[in-house]
């Protein structure tokens, strides 16, 4: 909660020195927290049926996200605006974190294959990418199954989340060998790139504070020039760093690694927290490269999907060792 106030307090912040618009900033921290404090209560009232559910229903906003959104459409490289393979990662690893929860055989498997048609919805409505982020969590949490300690695994994905950031930013900075350079543009697309890099610039101009949240758009031309524009970079660390400076970056980064440490102390299983943190994981890879932050629906379901993993089982408000 510290965390989260900091975020809110550095938005309000930033926003008053640059005259900036801090109120979608406020909508996501509001939307983790009242939704990481449902998913601790429900997790530890219900902790199968309530991730169980919550896959349901994050599978359907996914299938239905396009006709629910009146934003634009970026076909490539990440559906509509990264919000549907972020919605199909997060309902895999609900799905996947209450089939570790379950007793029973049959509706472990159930639960189980629940979490594989999500992916192969994500085939099927046409996101490659919700289905590969799919597949990636189901496969993190069936070898999480085997793995005596958590520790390592919180490591490593919180190494594969930074070597992403670190390789956005360095695709914007123009640091990367021409090869490799070339290539990951083709894949993220020109237009994309130049975002990243009018960010970077506008991040170099005030590293402090940044040029206040929501005025990415109104200072970058690429931005302008946008058949749809929507006023964002497409990638949550650079957009931190161009509106809210460093210390953006910094509390974004802080607010993950939080996450994970919580999962690594939780006392829960340790394949539900591996599982829990490869979808969010999934999550922040893709927020990396998308806008899929932008979306309530988004953070909401990071913040449930948080607090089910986080949940400490109830007891019946016994006192008794």
């Amino acid at each position: 909660m510290i965390l989260l106030g900091a975020c809110a307090a550095w938005s309000l912040i930033t926003a008053a020195a640059q005259d900036g618009r801090p109120e979608g900033v406020l909508l996501a921290v509001l939307a983790v927290a009242a939704s990481y404090a449902a998913g601790r209560i429900s997790g530890a009232l219900l902790p199968v049926t309530a991730p169980g559910v919550g896959a349901a229903a994050g599978l359907v906003l996914a299938v239905l996200l396009p006709d629910l959104s009146t934003g634009p459409r970026y076909a490539a490289p990440l559906g509509h605006a990264g919000a549907t393979t972020a919605l199909l990662a997060l309902a895999t690893g609900a799905a996947c974190c209450a089939a570790w929860s379950a007793r029973a055989p049959a509706l472990r498997l159930g639960l189980r294959l629940l979490a594989a048609g999500i992916a192969l919805t994500g085939a099927a409505v046409g996101s490659a990418a919700g289905c590969a982020a799919s597949v990636a969590v189901l496969l993190c949490s069936l070898a999480a199954g085997s793995m005596p300690h958590r520790g390592a695994g919180i490591a490593g994905l919180a190494l594969a989340a930074a070597l992403v950031a670190g390789t956005v930013w360095a695709v914007a900075a123009g640091t990367l060998p021409g090869c490799l350079a070339e290539a990951l543009e083709g894949r993220f697309t020109p237009h994309r790139v130049q975002l990243w890099q009018d960010a970077l610039r506008l991040a170099r101009g005030d590293t402090g504070l940044g040029v206040g949240p929501g005025r990415f758009g109104e200072l970058s031309g690429t931005a302008q020039q946008a058949v749809l524009p929507d006023g964002r970079p497409h990638s949550a660390p650079l957009q931190q760093a161009s509106e809210q400076g460093l210390v953006g970056v910094a509390l974004l980064a802080a607010v993950f690694a939080w996450a994970l440490y919580a999962l690594w102390r939780t006392p829960r299983s340790t394949p539900v927290a591996l599982t829990a943190g490869a979808a969010l994981t999934a999550l922040a890879v893709i927020a990396s490269v998308g806008n899929a932050l932008s979306f309530t629906t988004v953070t909401a379901g990071a913040g449930l999907l948080a607090g089910w993993a986080t949940a400490r089982p109830w007891t019946g408000g016994s006192t008794e060792p």
